[in-house]
């Protein structure tokens, strides 16, 4: 079983607070396809890297989305990542993937 975990952004990079309806989008189409998921809204993530081209340290409040599969579909998730990404309007947005067991 696969533990999928993706961080979302909560602003663009202009600082605009992405809309509702965003992210009802993304808990509709993860609902249909997995039948469930947990999203931790209420505290978000704080996210700090360095920038690679100006060395600045840039950051992101981020929310975390986890979905649970038994098997992983790398090329959807590519696609799904890639749809992401132009959504919330992202260089890149981090999808991870962890082995799991359920109890």
């Amino acid at each position: 079983m696969y533990l999928i975990q993706i961080l979302i952004p909560i602003y663009d990079n202009a600082g605009n607070r992405f809309g509702r309806e965003t992210f009802d989008a993304l808990r509709r189409e993860l609902l249909e396809r997995f039948g469930g998921l947990t999203a931790f809204v209420q505290s978000p993530a704080l996210g700090l890297w360095t920038d690679a081209e100006s060395g600045a340290t840039a950051r992101d409040d981020m929310i975390l989305v986890e979905v649970m599969t038994d098997a992983l579909d790398r090329v959807w998730w590519a696609d799904y990542r890639s749809r992401l990404e132009q959504s919330f309007r992202q260089d890149e947005i981090v999808v991870r993937v962890l082995g799991c067991e359920r109890i």
